[in-house]
């Protein structure tokens, strides 16, 4: 009996755990997604109109901007923002993308698209980013 009495709570106790990490996980998540909503607003205030193409040697870094949009740094404050089409499957959650290039070292709207996982996602929209002036508005609001 004692024993039975025990194994409840333990099963009981672990049943506790796993509810208040699912609380957290959520939480966390909905975190992620107010930041990256916040980040894609920012990046929108300093983005250009858009263009065709434009050129990468490499790819520095990228940061995840939403369901439909990368930024990606061809240089040190060389910064595109991509806009692609749907659908492209969990693209927020991607750990690595490539961007491929078609034509030697230009990437091209509908022509290029952004790789992740099994998937393809071409690129419907592409928007130089003034970053210089990015990094100076600090909390992304452009200064007078």
């Amino acid at each position: 009996m004692l024993s039975r009495i025990i194994l409840n709570r333990t099963i009981l106790t672990r049943i506790g755990f796993a509810c208040a990490a699912t609380c957290v996980t959520g939480t966390a998540l909905a975190d992620t997604r107010a930041t990256e909503q916040a980040n894609l607003e920012r990046f929108r205030q300093y983005a250009g109109a858009p263009v065709e193409n434009f050129t990468m040697w490499r790819m520095y870094k990228w940061q995840g901007l939403g369901a439909e949009t990368v930024a990606v740094w061809t240089g040190v404050n060389d910064v595109y923002m991509l806009k692609v089409g749907q659908p492209c499957t969990r693209l927020e959650d991607a750990r690595a993308i490539v961007v491929t290039s078609k034509m030697s070292h230009q990437v091209n709207r509908r022509m290029d698209f952004v790789n992740f996982g099994t998937q393809q996602c071409q690129i419907l929209e592409i928007r130089p980013i003034d970053y210089k002036a990015m990094i100076k508005g600090g909390d992304g609001t452009k200064k007078s």
